[in-house]
């Protein structure tokens, strides 16, 4: 793919993503490889719940076929984030097996994964880390024998990514999460371009054609009903 095709697909995804409530994103000096993400938690439930959490995403220039860069501005106390912001996650890892790691490919990164996959498969590593081979190993030991600590790790983060909320900015409530933002559509649904007058007519004169269907029906139902009283008084 060339680096015109990744921009233009590129494009594609981020229009797409600027509609949803749970990210707020913008292009780094209007360039479509280099991304300001902040991923915003709406779901009640999860320790990170009303984070702003800003990341930024760069892309190689034949993107999909290879996984972009994904790197928190403010590094989070989290098993599976390494000191400078860098994630570990597989589905950023190169495509194929790897017997390294023993990844396989199907967790890896793949042509047919986009930007939206990356950053949810984020917010549920956040509430879902993997400590077996943490990027962090003090924040896993600590995970596993002291939650409560780990919490208010969590909770220092939370509150230090709330300093990064634009201003003016209003932050969505978990209520609209994955709730699409209304926008005005940028084309024009006409009904010039219709199924029905591309058959040779409007619905006006397809309403016309069937009445003259019926009205012929009940002409000659009248011709029958005369025809049988006629037989009727020849009877008499």
């Amino acid at each position: 793919m060339s680096s015109q095709s990744a921009e233009r697909l590129l494009m594609n995804e981020f229009k797409a993503l600027s509609q949803d409530t749970w990210t707020d994103i913008e292009l780094v000096n209007e360039n479509v490889l280099e991304w300001s993400v902040a991923l915003i938690v709406l779901n009640p439930d999860s320790l990170y719940y009303g984070g702003y959490f800003k990341a930024r995403m760069s892309f190689p220039k034949n993107y999909p076929y290879s996984p972009p860069d994904f790197k928190f501005i403010r590094p989070l106390y989290h098993p599976n984030i390494y000191p400078d912001g860098r994630l570990c996650i597989s589905i950023l890892h190169a495509p194929g097996d790897d017997e390294m790691s023993g990844e396989l490919a199907s967790e890896r990164w793949s042509p047919v994964q986009r930007v939206e996959t990356v950053l949810l498969s984020v917010l549920s590593l956040l509430d879902d880390p993997e400590v077996s081979s943490p990027a962090n190993v003090d924040a896993g030991v600590m995970l596993r024998n002291a939650p409560e600590l780990y919490k208010e790790k969590v909770t220092t983060d939370l509150n230090l990514s709330k300093q990064d909320i634009p201003a003016g900015y209003v932050m969505p409530t978990h209520e609209a999460a994955f709730r699409t933002k209304k926008v005005e559509a940028d084309f024009d649904m006409s009904w010039e371009d219709s199924d029905v007058e591309s058959f040779g007519g409007s619905e006006s004169d397809m309403d016309e054609e069937v009445d003259s269907d019926f009205g012929e029906v009940d002409e000659d139902e009248d011709e029958d009903d005369n025809e049988e009283e006629d037989a009727k008084d020849e009877t008499r």
